[in-house]
Formats: structure tokens, sequence, C-alpha cells
């Protein structure tokens, strides 16, 4: 027997669906799509709520399962699947497509996820690190808790509901305003950094993919940095390796100095805060962050202190700061920590910091020697400072 997905979406059925509706034994939807859509007389109807037992209905039937838009786009296809059906899908406009229909602007630039059903630190980390995001949401994950999430990013939000309804709204307003007012439960929330903004043209749905293509570990000189206060790229490679910087994950920079680390995970996909106690390094992280096309937090303050209400990282680097700051950081509960030590009187406090609070260590001592020419055009070896690097896992 035939299972057929129908996406509706405000106005007329998709082509060839009224014909499967007439047609069905059992007619699966929630209520609003049931009222919403004629429906032979003969044909059971199914409220979905509970999915496993409305499935076990349309098993050997000639059924129609309703469902909000395109049911391939975060919808019941997947689940149906899942469940070894074979569906016929017959799709209408989705949620997203319809908003930025309203809107009038394009949207492959826009990365879109999902916080219904899931956990929306994902989501939010996305739209920490991206300039356009669309955020599917749910009750308890809507536009008031993700602007509350957002505190410290600036960002615009477009808040579209009841989309294709009789009750459609978009309201715009500055994500710091969303958590004080009251909403009903919304189809999509739009956070854009710069709602002016006409994205570069593209060749990949959701922006520019990660990683970029000059690849990471990037060269001492493609940051401004006071007196070399940098982190040099060979440790930059083995901390980016252990961090695991990744979309929809924040990492925290502490000690940032010039930012580089920082700057590197958000060109990974990550969302970045970089803490560092000096203005001026303040200044240059944005410099750095700006020159490299990403976004980057900075909070100006002495940790462990500055630490104090910050969000909750996945991961953490600590590149300046002794054995008391690996403490707080490792306090947050990040999954991973990395530390670089130029000093060698703290690797084993440190190491004993992050055992007791938790992490299963390991670490490397790094000594690079680079080339460098001599006069005469030839070569030499140039070594670097050695740096420890301690990583800890939970």
């Amino acid at each position: 027997m035939t299972l057929t997905v129908v996406g509706v979406d405000g106005g007329a059925l998709p082509p060839g669906a009224a014909a499967a509706v007439a047609a069905a034994e059992v007619v699966a939807g929630a209520a609003r799509h049931l009222a919403a859509v004629p429906l032979p007389d003969a044909a059971e109807r199914v409220e979905l709520g509970p999915v496993e037992p409305a499935l076990a209905k349309l098993a050997g039937r000639r059924a129609v399962v309703l469902a909000s838009g395109d049911p391939g786009f975060f919808g019941i296809v997947r689940l149906l699947r899942a469940h070894g059906h074979e569906p016929v899908v017959l799709p209408a406009l989705s949620s997203v497509q319809q908003v930025f229909a309203r809107l009038g602007r394009p949207w492959d630039d826009v990365a879109v996820v999902s916080a219904h059903g899931r956990a929306l630190g994902p989501a939010v980390n996305v739209c920490r690190a991206r300039p356009a995001v669309a955020v599917l949401t749910a009750p308890g994950a809507g536009p008031a808790e993700i602007g509350a999430a957002l505190d410290g990013w600036p960002r615009t939000f477009v808040v579209a509901q009841d989309v294709g309804g009789p009750e459609e709204r978009l309201t715009t307003l500055p994500a710091a305003e969303a958590p004080a007012r009251e909403w009903g439960p919304p189809s999509v929330v739009l956070s854009l950094r710069d709602p002016a903004a006409v994205a570069a043209r593209g060749w990949i749905a959701g922006g520019e993919p990660t990683p970029p293509p000059d690849g990471w570990a990037l060269p001492d000189g493609a940051f401004e940095h006071r007196a070399g206060m940098v982190t040099k790229a060979e440790v930059r490679a083995v901390a980016l390796a252990r961090l695991g910087p990744r979309p929809g994950e924040l990492v925290w920079d502490v000690g940032a100095g010039s930012g580089s680390v920082a700057v590197e995970c958000a060109r990974l996909g990550a969302a970045a805060l970089a803490v560092e106690r000096r203005s001026d390094d303040a200044g240059r992280i944005v410099a750095n962050a700006d020159r490299h096309g990403v976004e980057v937090r900075v909070v100006v303050g002495e940790a462990p202190a500055a630490l104090a209400g910050l969000p909750a990282p996945d991961a953490v680097f600590v590149g300046g700061g002794g054995p008391g700051i690996v403490a707080a950081a490792a306090a947050a509960g990040p999954a991973r920590v990395v530390v670089a030590l130029a000093a060698l009187d703290r690797v084993g406090p440190t190491r004993t910091v992050l055992g007791d609070a938790g992490y299963r260590v390991e670490g490397v001592q790094l000594s690079a020697s680079r080339l460098a020419e001599l006069p005469d055009g030839s070569v030499r070896l140039a070594a670097t400072n050695p740096v420890t690097i301690l990583w800890g896992t939970r």
C-alpha cells in the first residue's frame, strides 16, 4: 500500500495531494492540519502526538500523513524512512522559504539549524558564529531563549509566527529585546549580524564552508601582535587539533593576546570568545578577526574573575596564566581544555589541576626549528622556544 506525505503551507495543496487524500483509508497529522484539509468521511483520522502508535495505524493501508511545509526538510520523512517506509512525498513551501520570500531576501547564504526536539546550545552557537542563521524553534527554545543566550553578540531578529497561517506575523527587533516579550509558538527565528548586508555571491548553500581554503595554523604574520605575543603556528596546529573547534560549539581563548587561537577556531566554524586583560591587545583581537572575516567576542578583564557569568564553553584554550586560571576554566565544564605552557614549573601543577577536575590529561613538548635564510641564499634551522601543551578530555 502507498504512504503519501503531503506538505501543508496554508495555500493550495501540492499537485496530486487531493487525489491521494481522497483515496486514503487513514490520514494522520497535527490537529491544525487535519482541520485545514478536506478529508473523506470514510477515512480514519489519527492526530499525531506520540509517533509510534500513529505509525502502527498506517501499516498496510492507503495512508496519508499531513505535515508542515516541505516534510523532507527537518520533517517527518526522515522518521518514516527510519521505520522502513518509502513514502511518496508531495512537498509544499517550507516555512524558511516563505519567510525569506516575505522579506524579499536571498537565503542561499543562510545557515539553517533546528532547535525543535534538540538541544538549544548548538543552534545558539551557530548564531554566535555566523552572520545569518535561521532557527527552527520549539516551546522553550524560542526567540526569548535564543535572544537571552546571544547576550554579548549584537544581532537583529526577524521572528516569523504562524507562517502561512491566518495569524502570520513577522516582527523585526534587536535580539536583546526578545527576552522581554511574550511569544506564541513561532516557526522561524532569523538571526542577522547586519540586516542590510547583501551576501557575496556564493556557490554552496549555508555560506562558505569550513575549513577555509587556506587551511589553518596560519603563519604568525597573519595576525597583528604585540612584540611577538602570538601563539606560534606549530603550537596552534596542535592546540586546534586537541580543541576540535566545529560548528555548533563555543570555544574560549583565555589570555588571548593576539587572539590567534580564537580567530582560527572561528575560521573553523565555532563560536569564539576571547578573554584578554590588556585593552590594546583586545583591539588587536578585533582587528585580527575582521582581517580574517570572522567574529570573535572579546571580554576585557583579568581571569579568573573575568570568566564569571560567561556562556558555557565546549572547549577552552588557556594561552596565558597559571594553574588557578586553568582550574577556573575547567570549572566551567568544557569537554576539552588545552593549555600552552612556556614555563616548565607550571607543567606539574597544571596537570594536577586538570586531573583533579576529572580530566584525562595528556601532553607533548614542541620544539620546532624553522628554515631561515642566510645572506648567501642558503638556509639554516632557527629554533623557536619549546612549548609544553597539555590537554584534558572528559
